[in-house]
């Protein structure tokens, strides 16, 4: 091989390395901020085998336990619990929470594993369409009654 072909064969191969790592290092800062959603069954039980850690950033999604929103009159702090087909786990919010935020509903918060069961939120999304549902956690939550806000509940056994 001539001097001028190994020249460029270096150069080439300077330039493929450097850029390979610029994007490795730029998935690994990435990696650490990605908020993978979780529905409360798969943080308890895992999720395709790995259950989150505490102290990981995550979303999850599930539907709003009737009789479990916990306010306190003094500030804006609220607790409520989610479900979807198995187990139970407990959203912490300092703040607002939406206008469509009502037990019964879907709702979509974004915060960090504090326990097992716990999340701290720090944005809480009320679902604003209720025919629509994100596909992977329509999967989750058949056959889960879905509570309809405009709708009360008749005690005389005829209906709606």
């Amino acid at each position: 091989m001539n001097p001028r072909r190994k020249k460029r064969l270096f150069i080439v191969s300077a330039i493929v390395l450097v850029v390979g790592c610029a994007i490795g290092l730029m998935l690994f800062a990435l990696s650490k901020n990605i908020d993978l959603f979780y529905t409360p069954s798969e943080i308890i039980d895992g999720k395709d085998g790995v259950i989150p850690e505490v102290g990981q950033r995550l979303r999850i999604g599930g539907m709003v336990v009737p009789g479990s929103v916990k306010r306190n009159q003094e500030t804006l702090d609220v607790s409520f619990d989610l479900m979807d087909t198995g187990p139970v786990v407990t959203v912490s919010y300092h703040g607002l929470l939406p206008d469509l935020f009502r037990e019964g509903q879907g709702i979509v918060a974004t915060g960090i594993l504090t326990e097992n069961n716990h999340i701290q939120a720090h944005e809480v999304l009320a679902k604003h369409d209720e025919e629509y549902m994100p596909p992977e956690l329509a999967e989750k939550m058949k056959g889960i009654k879905h509570v309809n806000p405009n709708q009360t509940v008749d005690n005389s056994g005829t209906g709606y």
